[in-house]
C-alpha cells in the first residue's frame, strides 16, 4: 500500500479546512496547526504568529496547506491583526515549512486581491446585483491582470503571493496560490456579491486535490478559483486548462429561489 502525502493544515478549525479533512482524510495523512484545540486529528495547538511554537507541526511534513488567516468580516482593515496573522504568521508558515523541507505550499489567497475591480462601471451592476442594467458583456479578470486590492486583508494576500514567489525562486518550493472565491457554510450565496464569486464545497475540495496531487513540476502557480457561476467576472480557464479542474456549479440556479 502505498504511503499517504502528509499534509500540515493551517487554520483547519476553518470551514475550508474542515471541509478538507472530513472529505479527503482517506487520501491524505492530514495534521493541523491550530490555535483552537480540535478532536479526531493529531494537531498542534499555537498560534502562527509565534515562530517557536509552531516549528515542530513541520516535521515530516510534504504539503502544507495554510489556509490560517485573519478574514473575519468587519476586522478585514484591522492592520494589527492582519500583520500578526496573515505578514508575520505567513512568513513563519513559509520559513518553517523550508527549514523542514517541505516539498509544497498551498496557499489560500483571496479574490481580495482584485476586489478593487468591483468599483469599475463594468463589474459594480453584477456585484449588486442589478441584472437588469448589466453590460452585454464585460472584460474577464484572470491571474495575469494587475493587482487592485479592494482591503488590508486584499493588501496582506498580496503579501503571500509574493513571498511566495520568493520562496519558490530561492527555495524551489512549489508555491500553489489559490484565490478563492466565496465558500459560504450553507453552500449557496447569501447575499448579491457572492454570486459572481461564489465557489462551491464539492468545487472547492476538487480544486485543493488536484493541487495536492499536481505533478512535481508545478513550481510557482497562481488559480482563479470561483465556480462555473453565469455571472462570474473572475476568468477560471487558466485554472481548468492546468490543473484539469471541472467545476460544475453555478451560482444562478440560487438566483431565484432567496
Amino acid at each position: 500500500m502505498a504511503t499517504r502525502q502528509k499534509v500540515l493544515v493551517t487554520g483547519a478549525s476553518g470551514l475550508i479546512g474542515g471541509l478538507v479533512i472530513k472529505n479527503l482524510g482517506e487520501k491524505y495523512e492530514f495534521t493541523a496547526l491550530n490555535r483552537r484545540p480540535l478532536e479526531d486529528i493529531a494537531s498542534t495547538q499555537a498560534d502562527i504568529s509565534n515562530f517557536e511554537s509552531i516549528q515542530m507541526a513541520f516535521t515530516d511534513i510534504d504539503t502544507v496547506l495554510h489556509l490560517g488567516a485573519l478574514a473575519t468580516p468587519g476586522l478585514t482593515n484591522n492592520w494589527d491583526g492582519i500583520v500578526s496573522t496573515n505578514i508575520h504568521g505567513t512568513f513563519n508558515v513559509y520559513e518553517a515549512s523550508r527549514i523542514a523541507g517541505v516539498k509544497r505550499i498551498i496557499f489560500a489567497s483571496s479574490g481580495g486581491t482584485i476586489q478593487g475591480y468591483e468599483k469599475d462601471p463594468e463589474y459594480k451592476n453584477l456585484v449588486a446585483g442589478d441584472y437588469e442594467n448589466l453590460p452585454k458583456n464585460w472584460p474577464m479578470i484572470d491571474h495575469t491582470s494587475p493587482l487592485r486590492p479592494g482591503s488590508l486583508y486584499g493588501v496582506s494576500k498580496i503579501f503571500g503571493e509574493a513571498l511566495g514567489r520568493y520562496y519558490s525562486d530561492v527555495h524551489g518550493i512549489s508555491i500553489l496560490n489559490l484565490r478563492l472565491g466565496a465558500v459560504i457554510d450553507t453552500d449557496r450565496p447569501k447575499v448579491p456579491r457572492q454570486y459572481p464569486v461564489y465557489l462551491s464545497h464539492s468545487d472547492c475540495l476538487q480544486l485543493i486535490d488536484l493541487c495536492l496531487s499536481a505533478p512535481d513540476s508545478f513550481r510557482y502557480e497562481i488559480f482563479e478559483a470561483v465556480s462555473d457561476n453565469k455571472f462570474r467576472w473572475r476568468d477560471n480557464s487558466y485554472t481548468k486548462d492546468v490543473l484539469g479542474w471541472k467545476p460544475t456549479a453555478d451560482s444562478y440556479k440560487y438566483l431565484f429561489k432567496r
